[in-house]
């Protein structure tokens, strides 16, 4: 759906020529955006189905930079729409027509490897995989690995609270992340933590990490990063029907068993990713899970067994360990390549992120099969089994009418389901405006309320990507302070705007 910029009255025309002149102010005119062609660029994040020309683009480059543009646009009630690389899965960075678009793709220096505090401070526009060449050499490396991680920025993951293939051990973006630069909207400058562990008294960063751009706009990251393990094996195992191999990742955690990495896949990504990598992965399985253990070697060996042991009594048709670190990163190239891999076998897709109890891995497949057949959609399921991040890959063909609008409906549903069996909406791609009406499905009027007072403590005009996040908008001055009375909240009904 390509939203095109509407026409516009005279009115709106030279307020737009004010902000431009404006921007052309603080920044070099080449890092303003206004022509068309060049905006298009722009028009949409990793969620292509949704586009929107911006207002303008502007790309600065310093921390003062960006400061200067907050402060015009708090003084003059002009809207931003962050962004980093683009590459998030939620519309988190849709643009609005009348929003200027900050992107960060010009912060793209590390400003301090520290490796006797095992930290590595980074502009907001560095990539991730960026970090882990920077201290390689010294053995070290940063654990939260996107799929694209190639591409995607530590500032946009300290945003989405990001994921990655490594994160069942070693923690998502928010437990490696020790400092943030944060630019308010008002233009103030804030240094939150530092090198060191834990920030007193409030856990700020926690709040801004995965906040998603509604609060201001990170210039900066500390993160820690860890010794790479002495060794890295991983191992591949094939079942003949999805229970099994979801009954085999509940076994193994059960077990008290924590790989660096646990990773599942359907007949139809396992086949796609084949074709697409050439990983060596079997094609007569229904479902693989690629486990990875770390530690040293005699650590490693001893859990190997284990994990075998537990895939051949839950029914394990396939095992293979890797024997060089050649054919563990072939395993692991499969993996982070199946979302490229899907263009064999679908025009489009909608890749869906929803988290489960890992206990209901094997119903939830079930009832996506289910749901696949009641929308006439194909799906193929590539996800993080060991912390329960499902990641339906539902195909389409967006030149046939109605199939968006029916891979939408087929994508909700599976989030509907997904926070019934007790999980969540979104693991590590955010809300965005993709699963924004769908937050009452997993929290109250109550609930949502409170979530906006908290941003009105950073944004009182609502300027900061608006729209996104909130299926219903309140005024901050409707909403109010919050008032207790006898242990009791009171949440008047409140119109929208």
């Amino acid at each position: 759906m390509s939203l095109k910029m509407p026409d516009i009255d005279a009115g709106t025309v030279a307020r737009r020529a004010e902000i431009i002149a404006a921007m052309r102010d603080i920044l070099p005119d080449a890092a303003v955006i206004t022509e068309e062609d060049r905006l298009r660029v722009y028009e949409s994040d990793g969620l292509t189905a949704y586009r929107q020309l911006p207002l303008i683009v502007v790309l600065p480059e310093t921390t003062e930079q960006v400061a200067r543009i907050m402060r015009y646009c708090s003084d003059h009630k002009v809207r931003i729409v962050p962004r980093g690389a683009g590459t998030g899965l939620s519309g988190g960075a849709l643009p609005l027509a009348d929003a200027i678009t900050i992107g960060l793709g010009k912060f793209k220096r590390i400003v301090d490897i520290d490796l006797p505090n095992r930290a590595v401070r980074a502009q907001a526009g560095v990539t991730n995989l960026a970090i882990t060449k920077a201290v390689e050499h010294a053995g070290f490396y940063y654990a939260p690995d996107p799929s694209s991680q190639i591409a995607c920025t530590i500032g946009g993951n300290v945003a989405e609270n990001s994921g990655g293939v490594h994160c069942l051990k070693y923690g998502v973006t928010t437990n490696n992340v020790l400092g943030i630069e944060f630019v308010t909207l008002e233009g103030e400058v804030l240094q939150l933590g530092g090198k060191h562990l834990d920030t007193p008294p409030y856990d700020l960063m926690g709040l801004i990490t995965g906040s998603e751009g509604l609060l201001g706009i990170i210039t900066e990251v500390t993160v820690r990063v860890l010794r790479k393990p002495a060794v890295a094996r991983a191992v591949l195992l094939g079942f003949a029907t999805v229970e099994a191999a979801g009954a085999c990742v509940g076994r193994v955690i059960a077990e008290g068993i924590i790989p660096g990495g646990m990773e599942m896949m359907d007949k139809p990504a396992i086949h796609a990713v084949e074709d697409f990598v050439h990983a060596g992965y079997p094609l007569d399985v229904e479902a693989l899970v690629i486990v990875e253990l770390d530690g040293p070697n005699v650590e490693v060996d001893e859990l190997i067994a284990q994990v075998s042991l537990i895939a051949t009594e839950e029914g394990a048709t396939y095992s293979r360990v890797s024997e060089s670190e050649q054919e563990r990163l072939r395993f692991w190239a499969g993996r982070k390549n199946a979302f490229p891999a899907m263009g064999k076998l679908s025009p489009d897709y909608y890749c869906m992120d929803g988290t489960i109890p890992r206990k209901a891995l094997s119903q939830v497949l079930v009832r996506i099969r289910d749901l696949g057949v009641k929308h006439g959609l194909g799906v193929a399921n590539v996800f993080h089994a060991g912390d329960g991040n499902l990641h339906p890959l539902i195909m389409y063909d967006a030149n046939k009418p109605g199939e968006l609008a029916r891979a939408e409906a087929f994508g909700a549903d599976i989030l509907t389901y997904c926070v019934e069996v007790g999980g969540v909406l979104t693991g590590e791609h955010g809300v965005g405006v993709e699963k924004r009406d769908l937050m009452p499905v997993m929290f109250s009027k109550a609930d949502l309320e409170q979530q906006q007072r908290v941003k009105c403590a950073f944004d009182a005009d609502g300027l900061m990507n608006p729209g996104k996040v909130f299926p219903e908008l309140h005024r901050c001055a409707e909403l109010g302070r919050m008032h207790i009375h006898g242990g009791q909240v009171p949440h008047p009904h409140l119109p929208r705007f």
